[in-house]
């Protein structure tokens, strides 16, 4: 199946900034075609523009053995039991470097970590109604017992705690709902459904 409409099928009539500071808002002023023919009216959509992000997968195929981080995450304050979350490795790509690089940078800043066997997973958008955000998501092999302790730059304002958990423990929390962020639900059914093709180098 592929889509019936490409980026051509929009008329783009005005990109406003709104807001510039840690994060950016633009205003979106657009035209489309629609599926029973002719064009829309002229819509006005607000626009968070966040930037795209990489997370990363770790997981140690020897000891079946997935790396979670802990961390706060403030805008979830009003709508969960508690502000720190059970994430993936995760981070924002910066301009001029690549999704890999990021990868890899985000896996030492996070976790202390290097991985090898690098494998793009999928690439996803996370709330698209809202914002440009698109998310990479790698698979990275670490040695599980490296990782402990807690990361992150003391610039960015990070205080991350390091959790090694077995797979079927890290699943177990995506079933419980303590895991409950998009990136990292979507990384640990992924490696539900494949652990057991990711050899064992």
């Amino acid at each position: 199946m592929q889509n019936k409409f490409s980026s051509q099928d929009v008329e783009m009539l005005e990109r406003k900034r709104l807001y510039q500071g840690f994060f950016t808002m633009e205003e979106y002023r657009f035209r489309h075609r629609l599926f029973d023919g002719g064009w829309s009216d002229v819509v006005r959509r607000e626009v968070f523009e966040r930037g795209h992000a990489v997370v990363v997968l770790a997981y140690d195929p020897y000891t079946d053995q997935v790396v979670l981080i802990e961390q706060i995450r403030i805008p979830v304050f009003d709508a969960n039991q508690t502000p720190w979350l059970f994430e993936l490795v995760a981070g924002m790509i910066d301009k001029g470097q690549t999704a890999e690089e990021v990868a890899q940078r985000e896996l030492m800043e996070e976790s202390g970590l290097t991985g090898s066997h690098l494998q793009l997973i999928s690439e996803f958008f996370a709330s698209p109604g809202g914002t440009s955000e698109k998310f990479s998501l790698y698979y990275a092999e670490v040695d599980a017992s490296q990782a402990s302790g807690t990361h992150g730059l003391a610039e960015e304002h990070e205080d991350i705690q390091v959790h090694v958990v077995s797979r079927e423990a890290a699943f177990d929390m995506v079933k419980s709902g303590l895991v409950n962020n998009a990136s990292t639900v979507i990384g640990l059914q992924w490696l539900q459904l494949n652990y057991q093709s990711l050899a064992k180098k």
